[in-house]
C-alpha cells in the first residue's frame, strides 16, 4: 500500500481548485477519479471528473465488493472509490490524491491511517459558499439551497481531519496545500 492524500469540503469551498493546483505542481499526485450515479454537470465527461455509472450499476458493483469506500449523499446519488483505481495510480509508484465528499474523506482517513493526510478545505463562512454555488451557476436554487444546508452539517466534520484550510484567499490557501503536500511527500 502506498500514500494517500484525502481532500474533503463542502460542496463550493474550492476543493477542486485547490485540488487541481496540486496536481499542477506535484508530478506525484495523481487524482484518483471517484465513480458517481449522478448525471455529469456541464462539461464533465466520464473518465476525466468522475466514471459515471447508473445507480444499478453501482449497487451491482457494491455487492461484488469493488469500492474501497462508498457512500449514498443523496436518495438515489452514490459516490464512491474504486478498488482497481487505487491498483492503478500505485502501480505508476504515485501517490493517491483523492477529492471526495466529507463523509467519504472520514471513511478514507480510518481505511488507510497513518499512510494518509486528510484535508478538510472550508469557505470562510455559509454565507461566501452560498455566493460561490450560485456564481458556479451549474446548480438549480434548490440544489444550492441542498448544498448550503448539507454544507453545514459537513462543517462539523472538520476535527476528524489532519489539517483544516479555510480557503478565504485563494492564494494563501494555495500556499498552506503546498507546504503540507511537501511535508508529507519528504515523510
Amino acid at each position: 500500500m502506498g500514500k494517500v492524500i484525502i481532500f474533503s469540503a463542502p460542496s463550493g469551498s474550492g476543493k477542486s481548485t485547490i485540488v487541481d493546483h496540486l496536481l499542477g505542481k506535484f508530478n506525484k499526485l495523481e487524482l484518483s477519479i471517484s465513480a458517481t450515479s449522478r448525471a455529469p454537470r456541464g462539461q464533465e465527461q466520464n473518465g476525466r471528473e468522475y466514471y459515471f455509472i447508473s445507480a444499478e450499476e453501482f449497487e451491482k458493483r457494491i455487492a461484488q465488493d469493488r469500492f474501497v469506500e462508498y457512500e449514498q449523499v443523496y436518495k438515489g446519488t452514490y459516490y464512491g472509490t474504486l478498488k482497481d483505481e487505487l491498483e492503478r495510480i500505485w502501480s505508476a509508484g504515485h501517490i493517491i490524491t483523492f477529492d471526495v465528499d466529507v463523509k467519504g474523506g472520514v471513511n478514507l482517513k480510518r481505511i488507510f491511517g497513518n499512510d494518509a493526510l486528510s484535508i478538510f478545505i472550508q469557505a470562510p463562512s455559509i454565507e461566501e459558499l452560498h455566493r460561490r454555488l450560485v456564481a458556479r451557476a451549474t446548480d438549480s436554487e434548490k440544489a444550492i439551497e441542498e448544498r448550503v444546508a448539507k454544507a453545514a452539517e459537513e462543517m462539523k466534520y472538520a476535527p476528524m481531519f489532519d489539517r483544516i484550510i479555510i480557503n478565504d484567499e485563494l492564494d494563501k490557501a494555495f500556499e498552506c496545500a503546498d507546504s503540507l503536500i511537501e511535508e508529507f511527500i519528504r515523510k
